[in-house]
């Protein structure tokens, strides 16, 4: 008979096991950055033989920040020659056109496509198809159309990919622009530099195996081609297309001196709506792949599904699992006997969460402060528990989907404009 205690031990069990594999993981970051620093600097290429490079960048109702990631782009430092920016104006209803339009016409290595009514609505991945198309480079980077990459970031990942045969792919880091806006901003600036230092840095260091974000990435657009492009059922474009290029036989490496800065939501509702729509596409993947496991090519990629399966599925159905039962026990409808075990166990969990996280920051140049100390230790309570309700109620919206058979719908995030700033047009 399966009692409360075996379920509660279970669950922590579990709870352990991937709470485990993510400090060897933060332990692999640390180790990368380590060796790093310890290694010369790469010999980049030069001017004659950089390949040819199309940045795409989908666009749809943008107009409030679409001139800032422009001029980012007129900023970029490589050879103009070899450089084509092609923005996708994906029948956007505000002035992202007239203002893509405007620097168009000042720069030629700019271009806009502006898609139809019945080529848009797709969601990022149709745009990033319909870019493709057009796009002439060796090499294609994606940015969103929020980004503010550094000058040398084309560069850096054109020149990582260029030197390397076996690289299908090279992704950089990403920083939060507004990190100091309240403090939901702050604990997605935290979020995002631990996702970078452990599950990218620590996998790459361990597996030679990262995830291609959906921004600031370059490809190969031979390998886009041999694929067919981006998934357009997949909310979760970029970890899809992880998956096929690893089972190309490439790997996809990490460099983190490529670095864009972004925007992060700043109110709740919007972060929420991001986020789910984050949680359906991994599961959406997650599903996908698993179910043809057997076929992959690649074994490895495997080790990378598991990962996401025990994330999405076994790590957060245990806290929840644990949660319940520790509140039934703790209101007597139930008699657990591991409660002084348990209450140890959570709050080591909390200890190696701030530990972890603390490491990661120390990491970035600037972030390990006292504040941010104290940011992550409400984290813990907060922010994460809620990440653990939104990949539940994911789960249920999926099924609902795959049981009624219903199309998926894209949601895109919403921007907001710098201390009062209105878009204008080039002089």
């Amino acid at each position: 008979m399966i009692t409360a205690d075996f379920l509660f031990y279970v669950a922590l069990f579990l709870i352990w096991f991937v709470l485990v594999y993510h400090m060897f993981l933060m332990q692999g970051g640390v180790l990368f950055v380590l060796k790093q620093s310890r290694l010369e600097v790469e010999k980049g290429i030069t001017d004659e033989n950089c390949p040819t490079v199309s940045v795409l960048i989908p666009a749809h109702n943008e107009e409030v920040v679409i001139e800032d990631t422009l001029k980012a782009m007129v900023e970029i430092e490589y050879p103009r020659d070899k450089l084509e920016v092609i923005l996708i104006n994906d029948n956007s209803s505000d002035r992202t056109g007239v203002i893509a339009d405007a620097y168009a016409s000042q720069y030629p290595f700019l271009k806009v496509l502006h898609n139809s009514p019945y080529e848009a609505g797709k969601g990022k991945s149709g745009a990033l198809n319909q870019g493709l198309k057009i796009a002439k480079g060796e090499f294609i980077v994606v940015y969103d159309a929020d980004n503010r990459p550094e000058k040398d970031a084309v560069y850096n990942l054109a020149s990582k990919l260029q030197q390397d045969p076996e690289a299908g792919a090279v992704i950089g880091k990403f920083r939060v622009m507004n990190a100091e806006r309240n403090l939901l901003t702050r604990f997605i600036n935290i979020e995002t530099i631990g996702f970078q230092w452990l599950a990218q840095a620590g996998r790459w260091f361990w597996f030679k195996l990262v995830t291609i974000p959906g921004t600031n990435f370059a490809i190969r657009k031979s390998i886009l081609e041999t694929l067919g492009g981006w998934d357009e059922k997949a909310l979760s474009e970029d970890t899809e297309l992880s998956i096929r290029v690893y089972n190309l036989g490439y790997y996809i490496k990490f460099s983190p001196d490529a670095v864009t800065w972004e925007q992060e939501p700043e109110t709740w509702d919007v972060w929420w709506k991001q986020r789910l729509r984050w949680a359906r596409g991994n599961q959406y993947v997650i599903v996908k792949y698993m179910r043809q496991s057997f076929k992959l090519k690649r074994k490895k990629v495997f080790l990378d599904l598991c990962y996401l399966f025990f994330t999405y599925f076994i790590f957060m159905g245990s806290i929840v699992l644990s949660h319940v039962l520790f509140l039934l026990n703790l209101f007597k409808v139930i008699d657990i006997s591991a409660g002084s075990v348990s209450i140890f166990l959570l709050l080591l969990a909390f200890v190696v969460f701030l530990l972890e996280n603390l490491l990661a920051l120390s990491l970035e140049e600037g972030q390990l402060t006292i504040r941010n100390a104290f940011n992550v230790t409400s984290m813990y309570f907060t922010y994460s528990q809620i990440w653990v309700l939104l990949v539940v109620f994911s789960m249920f919206l999926e099924i609902k989907r795959v049981l009624l058979h219903q199309e998926v719908k894209w949601y895109k995030t919403k921007r907001y404009g710098t201390d009062g700033h209105v878009p204008r047009l080039p002089k």
